[in-house]
């Protein structure tokens, strides 16, 4: 059957996210959550499919990011409070667990959701993103990750990048997607609509504020994750070492593996079939007894 896709505004967490929604409305809740420089349409490649096979899928816009509200200042995107977005969907929702699937910054919400709220995670799904906690202990082992890693102090300075991209007519982010991936990942037609999302008002800033908020004081150590998780990597990915993910199922108490060898930073889309079908057989998977 064909689930159309409808959007929604749902309150959570003192604001209000754009969410995109299909599939049955009794059906076991997915949760898709974009990175940057993206927003909803990341998982165009995904919606139809878990609809399809039975799943309640949403699939907001980030705070922030494109039709979702976008909160002031820097410490509005700490990862604890992005984290609680998610939560609070979940609560609207009106479920208990909700299976995760994130990549890039939505992979970082979901690595936090799997660690710090174990019970409302039933499992997750990480995409070209690793562990923030096994980043800096093993940085000595990827030493190449800093050279690739320069954007993040860039945008840490306060409106310039905001003034440049918009200078150069959002060459940029065109770039970071079309640069970045196998040719004809990203049409004009779908870099057009991208545009559109970074125009809204107020959306490079706060989807900029995401990187100034790694400033904010972390919290404690994080606990060993206990749901099971799927990493997802591509392994041309000119962003993140692909060794990362390695590190990052070390975090993994119930973690499985797979790399995807040709794939860029954007495994979902250039390899969206052979993703899917990864993501239908992990949901499909008895869930654990307890945790």
């Amino acid at each position: 059957m064909d689930y159309p896709l409808t959007h929604h505004y749902v309150p959570t967490n003192g604001l209000r996210l754009h969410v995109v929604q299909a599939g049955p409305a009794d059906g076991p809740l997915v949760v898709l959550l974009h990175g940057f420089p993206e927003y909803w349409a990341s998982w165009r490649a995904q919606l139809a499919a878990l609809a399809a096979a039975g799943y309640r899928v949403w699939a907001p816009d980030q705070r922030g990011y494109n039709l979702s509200d976008k909160p002031p200042g820097i410490a509005a995107y700490a990862l604890p409070t992005l984290a609680a977005d998610i939560i609070g969907l979940l609560d609207a929702a009106g479920v208990a667990q909700a299976s995760i699937i994130g990549h890039d910054w939505g992979g970082i919400v979901a690595w936090y959701l799997a660690a710090h709220y174990p019970v409302r995670v039933a499992r997750a799904t990480i995409m070209n993103v690793p562990h923030p906690a096994v980043v800096a202990p093993n940085i000595w082992r990827v030493p190449g990750q800093l050279a690739r890693s320069w954007y993040i102090a860039f945008f840490q300075l306060p409106g310039l990048p905001e003034r440049l991209i918009r200078r150069r007519n959002w060459r940029f982010g065109a770039q970071s997607l079309q640069g970045t991936s196998r040719p004809g990942t990203f049409s004009a037609a779908e870099v057009a609509r991208y545009k559109v999302a970074w125009a809204q008002p107020g959306a490079l800033t706060a989807m900029l504020n995401w990187y100034r908020a790694l400033r904010v004081p972390s919290e404690a150590p994080w606990p060993r994750i206990q749901p099971p998780v799927q990493i997802i990597w591509g392994k041309k990915d000119a962003f993140l070492d692909a060794r990362l993910a390695r590190f990052s199922l070390q975090a993994c108490a119930h973690g499985q593996l797979h790399y995807f060898p040709n794939a860029t930073h954007w495994v979902q889309l250039e390899e969206a079939a052979a993703v899917n079908e990864l993501l239908l057989t992990f949901l499909a998977q008895p869930a654990l007894a307890s945790l």
